[in-house]
């Protein structure tokens, strides 16, 4: 299966196994290497550099012809970690990065000074051609079926759109669970797609075996959006938990957000509070169980090693 995204990375197959928060891990992206992908970590899953820094040197020794590896960089304020993290990343080299939440000139710059390909997460036009205009080697373009924070229009719609008014390769981000559904997405004029919700439940995951089962048992039904953990719509199970708690966010938080200075603290303070409360649920299975996850999962009949999961993919 060549794309221009197989050229790009040197993979035998045009998928990348997302990053995902707290679930993607060195086993996830070596086993997907071996299955002729790409993968990606989110860094935020390393608490310290020096965590990353490993990750790094080991997924360079796991390196495999045909597979590929980045890492997922948050580039707005919200990630105090982001110049620290870019920084080790460009030292030690990865064959990409993905660019997140903000822009991302800074990154690019300097990825591309040490031969590192940099893909932009987009969910618009406008941002897409400037991500385009500012050098990234390819548009992620995270559609109304992704996983976790998604954007407002179908799979076709986005990726026909940006395929049509960019000249770089365009990644589709959501809605794929099978191989029919990449073929979709290729019929649209993605050159790859970007594949993470199938992936959690996957046996070298690194959450539980509760939060794996739970995208077995739900469907695509059950996915539902909340303002609750991050304060940017996302999409999660809707678990009693959530049904409980409710996916608006507080009064309180929407009488900050309109103050103009206080604004953007409060949504630093929303995303910490988020990222901790889904970190419990991703380690731990309490009452309290937020599970970020996609529609994509309807396909999710079995946990699987990451091999298997590729296999369904691609035939």
């Amino acid at each position: 299966m060549s794309t221009q995204l197989t050229q790009l990375l040197n993979i035998k197959y045009p998928i990348i196994q997302a990053p995902m928060f707290l679930v993607s891990n060195v086993a996830m992206v070596t086993e997907a290497m071996k299955a002729g992908i790409a993968g990606c970590i989110p860094a935020l899953n390393y608490r310290t550099l020096e965590e990353l820094r490993d990750a790094i040197k080991e997924l360079k020794a796991n390196k495999v012809e045909g597979g590929s590896f980045g890492f997922n960089l948050i580039v707005n304020k919200s990630n105090i970690k982001y110049k620290g993290q870019l920084e080790v990343i460009c030292e030690e080299g990865c064959d990409f990065i993905i660019t997140s939440l903000g822009s991302p000139e800074e990154t690019i710059r300097q990825a591309h000074a040490v031969g590192i390909k940099v893909f932009c997460d987009v969910t618009d036009l406008k941002f897409a051609k400037k991500v385009e205009s500012l050098g990234a080697d390819a548009a992620i373009a995270v559609n109304n079926e992704a996983g976790g924070h998604r954007g407002n229009l179908s799979p076709e719609d986005l990726t026909s759109l940006l395929n049509k008014e960019l000249s770089i390769p365009i990644i589709s981000a959501g809605g794929v669970g099978c191989k029919e559904d990449i073929d979709k997405m290729l019929s649209y004029g993605a050159a790859g797609v970007s594949v993470g919700s199938p992936f959690i439940a996957s046996i070298e995951a690194g959450v539980t075996d509760e939060y794996k089962q739970a995208c077995v048992d739900y469907g695509a039904d059950d996915i539902i959006m909340t303002e609750r953990i991050s304060g940017t719509p996302c999409t999660v199970i809707n678990t009693p938990y959530v049904q409980k708690i409710g996916t608006k966010a507080t009064w309180i938080e929407n009488l900050l957000n309109k103050n103009r200075k206080l604004k953007k603290w409060v949504k630093m303070i929303r995303f910490s509070m988020g990222m901790k409360a889904t970190e419990k649920a991703a380690k731990k299975a309490t009452y309290k169980t937020v599970w970020v996850a996609g529609p994509s999962i309807e396909h999710t009949k079995e946990i699987l090693p990451v091999k298997d999961i590729v296999a369904k993919l691609i035939n």
